[in-house]
């Protein structure tokens, strides 16, 4: 298998209300218009938002999970001084701010919020890291060599 990643899909309880957080909220442009299922085309991949129980029964499991699901979704910043203002963008649309940003003891600075649905999303700036004109980000020099 390749190392890339294609498509987050993100379950939802209400389509439209989650694509109004998106677009409006966030401003980001939609890439279809599909009443079923809604796509985002980030750099070099795609976000997806599908109703909650559809997504589960499409892969045959529960949708009954609550807390906390094991991943967090990010957004790296080209500059520190993008984060707060980021930040304060997602809550005036609806978000849950779950950390205002903070100095990260890593050398960068970052905080969390979360969609609608829950979906917990970093806004973070890191120093080490570049964020290309593309939007798709590089390790920087301290990434392992093969």
């Amino acid at each position: 298998m390749e190392q890339r990643l294609s498509v987050v899909t993100l379950g939802v309880a209400d389509l439209e209300r989650a694509a109004t957080f998106y677009e409006v909220g966030l401003g980001w442009k939609r890439g279809n218009r599909h009443p079923e299922i809604i796509f985002f085309q980030l750099p070099g991949m795609i976000l997806a938002l599908f109703p909650r129980e559809e997504l589960a029964a499409d892969a045959k499991i529960s949708s009954a999970g609550h807390g906390f699901g094991g991943f967090t979704l990010a957004y790296c910043t080209r500059a520190r001084e993008e984060v707060d203002p980021l930040l304060h963008q997602a809550a005036a649309a609806g978000a849950t701010i779950l950390k205002p940003a903070e100095d990260a003891a890593w050398g960068g600075y970052s905080g969390y919020f979360s969609d609608l649905d829950g979906h917990p999303w970093e806004i973070a700036w890191n120093p080490y890291w570049r964020v290309c004109e593309d939007g798709t980000v590089e390790l920087g020099s301290d990434r392992v060599s093969g």
